[in-house]
């Protein structure tokens, strides 16, 4: 396989995967302790990595996500509790996610491993919330938890790609949710407000961003040898399907 094979074939396991802990009981369960709700945790969770920004600068690192809604999120989080204290939390949840769902799985070592070559070689030009994200110390170390917090990593890496070919390609952000896969429900959960522009010019557009995506990320999959990007392909699906059948913890 090309790096951009490898790209565009992890894509959808790594998008899943990276989001998983967000949603988990436990990790809503820290937002309440940390007084504030689940949608100002989310937002400051992934944006509070930047420091203390303003929230135009947060919306604008997001892309996707209304400015309307990141402002009410990042506004009520920061009136609680610092940004940076808010992703470090957040970052602890990914962590015992990881090391309570992903740590006996078969092949995690390996998979973590992988990842975090990948990472490592990513490149973060125009990528503000991966940048800050890798730079943040991952506090805990077994294999489990490196890999929730790799591929939250190579999360936000894959969306920071996918928002610079959005704009390059000339569509919105919004635009870029309407054409995607929940289509207004979509638009309508990321905070965008109707009426909503037409969809259907707009799904070739999407088709080449998609693409361009792989194009731009696929730079850290060159990190990999010979065979090793079909085997990270195989354990994340591997992954993939041991979560979906697993009973709920």
């Amino acid at each position: 396989m090309t790096p951009e094979q490898v790209a565009a074939a992890s894509k959808p396991a790594v998008l899943e995967l990276g989001d998983l802990f967000s949603r988990c009981p436990g990790t809503l369960r820290r937002a309440r302790l940390l007084g504030i709700s689940g949608w100002a945790f989310y937002i400051t969770g992934r944006a509070g990595a930047l420091g203390d920004v303003r929230a135009e600068t947060v919306a604008a690192a997001l892309g996707f996500i209304a400015p309307e809604a990141v402002a009410e999120g990042w506004d009520a989080a920061a009136r609680v509790v610092r940004p940076l204290e808010v992703a470090t939390v957040n970052l602890a949840e990914c962590c015992r996610w990881g090391a309570q769902h992903l740590d006996d799985l078969p092949g995690m070592p390996r998979l973590a491993a992988l990842l975090e070559r990948v990472v490592a070689a990513a490149d973060a030009t125009g990528m503000p919330l991966f940048a800050a994200w890798r730079a943040m110390p991952v506090p805990q170390h077994a294999a489990g938890a490196r890999a929730a917090v790799a591929l939250l990593l190579l999360r936000e890496h894959f969306t920071g790609a996918y928002l610079l070919a959005v704009r390059a390609g000339g569509m919105t952000p919004l635009e870029a949710v309407l054409a995607g896969p929940e289509g207004e429900a979509g638009a309508s959960a990321c905070g965008w407000s109707p009426p909503y522009p037409p969809v259907g010019p707009l799904v070739r557009r999407r088709l080449w961003a998609e693409a361009m995506t792989d194009r731009l990320t696929s730079t850290a999959f060159r990190a990999l040898r010979a065979g090793e990007g079909a085997e990270l392909v195989e354990l994340l699906a591997a992954t993939r399907a041991l979560l979906a059948g697993a009973a709920p913890r």
